[in-house]
């Protein structure tokens, strides 16, 4: 039987606080993590899958062993990328009482500088930043972390994969003395590593459920495509999701735009973010993605890091990814608080190798997807060229004489023959356009 966080040490303020936004129950890595960090002084690091809570699983001991009576930054907490750190401060913010008097900052990247260097000539405790931001506010002398207590590294995996060199600049400006707490959804090398190089020696592990908790609910698939057929496959994957929320992931910014102007001609409610978009554009974005203003995302990894939205039914690789953690990040992005979720892989035959090296390292099992037939595809995209006419807008440039001529010629149909003449048309384009295809390919290979 799970504890209440009463039982966990939590003040009974902050768990009055936690009842308010609807938190009564700890997740296990709370239940786990909770005690040790209120308890004990060793250092920490956390094995814990995307989704399962960490935030409050540090966030919560933070804000009740924070000194509020000491202007000093006593915490400094690092994440990948604002979107995260957004949310990391948000949830503080809300997990907080009043009566603690703890002050929380964010100086993350992607917004301007100037409000967040004159917020730190105030009294602030807890630090939420992203490694890049912070450096630069070091660089500037506009914030003292010499004195820091608690060195917290949520997603630790991705941030020394990609900011390994800011967080080694971090590093040596906070004491030797802190005490470093790492949250990681994986345990790759580079994570190994720097536990030996920057943390104690008597170093705890702690593991939340791994074995079930970071794929529970989430079905894993795979379908083999030709390149050519790739975008009508998912295209129709897509059509048959209709009116649920799912993450398609790419490799590159590159691969992020294309697909999405793709989706935008086939008139998908979606959104693209990478890390080459302006911070606003971003949180504009995930905005719309988050308040089910739009219901697919195409992102990089990187920038899909922090989003937390609950109702996401499905994840799509549109590329695979280069590294076993990565997948478990992009995975994790569904099946959140208990429900259930589709990871699906859109690959081509020579990377269907690949996937029981994914299999055996994850401790997964992936199910082949029956991928649509022709028929189907021709289908689909039959439908998708109805949106499009659906969706498309009056041209009121349009003379009234030519419209009246357009008129006359078919004022005699009846809707049912309309509908069958425009759709005999499309046919009839869309096959003279895949004879054209198979002919230019033929002359190549003839050639």
């Amino acid at each position: 039987m799970s504890k209440t966080f009463l039982e966990l040490g939590i003040l009974a303020e902050l768990v009055e606080r936690l009842s308010e936004i609807q938190i009564t129950v700890p997740t296990k890595v709370q239940e786990k993590s909770i005690p040790f960090i209120l308890n004990n002084t060793k250092d920490v690091v956390v094995l814990a899958k995307t989704g399962t809570g960490k935030t409050a699983a540090f966030g919560l001991p933070l804000l009740q062993l924070i000194d509020a009576k000491s202007t000093k930054i006593q915490a400094l907490i690092l994440a990948p990328t604002r979107e995260l750190g957004q949310q990391i401060y948000t949830n503080l913010v809300s997990f907080s009482s009043e009566s603690q008097q703890t002050t929380i900052t964010s100086i993350c990247g992607g917004v301007p500088i100037k409000p967040q260097i004159e917020r730190l000539k105030e009294t602030t405790h807890i630090v939420v930043a992203t490694p890049g931001r912070l450096v630069d506010l070091v660089k500037r002398d506009v914030i003292n972390i010499k004195d820091i207590k608690y060195f917290i590294l949520d997603e630790a995996d991705e941030m020394v994969n990609a900011l390994k060199e800011e967080v080694g600049e971090i590093i040596k400006e906070i004491p030797k003395s802190r005490r470093t707490l790492l949250f990681t959804a994986t345990m790759p090398g580079t994570i190994k590593q720097l536990v030996q190089n920057y943390m104690s020696k008597h170093v705890v592990h702690i593991e939340a459920d791994m074995e079930t908790s970071g794929h529970k609910g989430i079905e894993h698939q795979y379908v083999v495509v030709e390149p050519i057929e790739k975008l009508n496959v998912l295209l129709h994957f897509l059509t048959s999701k209709e009116g649920e929320r799912g993450i398609i992931f790419c490799k590159t910014k590159a691969a992020v735009n294309k697909l999405a102007k793709n989706l935008a001609i086939n008139k998908f409610s979606s959104g693209a973010i990478h890390g080459s978009l302006t911070q606003g554009i971003r949180d504009r974005i995930m905005g719309q993605f988050r308040e089910g203003h739009i219901d697919i995302l195409v992102a990089t990894d990187l920038a899909a890091r922090g989003i937390d939205v609950k109702e996401i039914s499905y994840v799509v690789n549109y590329h695979l990814p280069d590294r076993y953690d990565t997948y478990v990040h992009r995975s994790g992005r569904t099946a959140r608080a208990g429900k259930t979720g589709l990871s699906i892989s859109i690959i081509q035959k020579e990377e269907l190798e690949e996937i029981p090296e994914f299999e055996e390292d994850l401790g997964l099992v992936f199910k082949e997807y029956k991928k649509a037939d022709a028929k189907s595809i021709e289908e689909n995209n039959g439908l998708l060229w109805a949106k499009k006419i659906f969706k498309t807008k009056p041209n009121r440039e349009i003379s009234e004489d030519f419209k009246a001529q357009i008129k006359t010629i078919f004022h005699h149909l009846t809707k049912e023959e309309l509908v069958d003449k425009i759709l005999s048309n499309y046919l009839a384009q869309t096959a003279n356009s895949d004879n054209k295809v198979l002919v230019s390919k033929k002359v190549k290979r003839n050639n």
